[in-house]
């Protein structure tokens, strides 16, 4: 159908460490999908909150406007809302009243069928010393990749 758009929050595996993995669908309207796919979108600031009517939606996650939009075009920051099993809906709930976890997402993309998918996680803020840990491993594995090269 279309190509694959696969958005994702690089930041999010850094600051936080990850509990639970969910994948939600995301309701848009017309212009905001041509955007996604156009690959004009960005959750790199973003989080998940529960209304009051027990409704999780994703806030500052930013679709810039179509270009090609007329007046019925969307706003770029705007609330939208996520549609998961009632079940998961009640269990993320549940835990995020817990202290200290939070519901961030992880990725953005259109699946086969080119619907706009929202891959969530349920998180619990890192440590500064969680974060030094992180990047020691990440420079150790870039130089063991860079010995393994040179070698060949």
């Amino acid at each position: 159908m279309q190509k694959t758009v696969n958005i994702l929050n690089k930041r999010a595996r850094f600051d936080y460490e990850i509990l639970e993995n969910y994948s939600a669908g995301i309701v848009l309207t017309g212009t905001e999908i041509k955007s996604i796919r156009l690959g004009k979108a960005q959750i790199a600031d973003s989080f998940c909150e529960f209304n009051e009517r027990h409704e999780l939606f994703v806030i500052n996650a930013s679709i810039e406007e179509y270009a090609f939009g007329n007046t019925f075009n969307h706003k770029a920051k705007s609330e939208r809302k996520l549609l998961l099993n009632r079940r998961e809906l009640k269990s993320l709930e549940k835990s995020v009243q817990q202290k200290g976890l939070t519901i961030v997402p992880l990725r953005l993309f259109t699946n086969e069928k080119g619907f706009a998918k929202l891959d969530i996680a349920l998180c619990r803020g890192k440590k500064t010393y969680d974060k030094r840990e992180s990047l020691k491993e990440q420079d150790t594995k870039r130089d063991i990749d860079r010995i393994k090269k040179a070698y060949r």
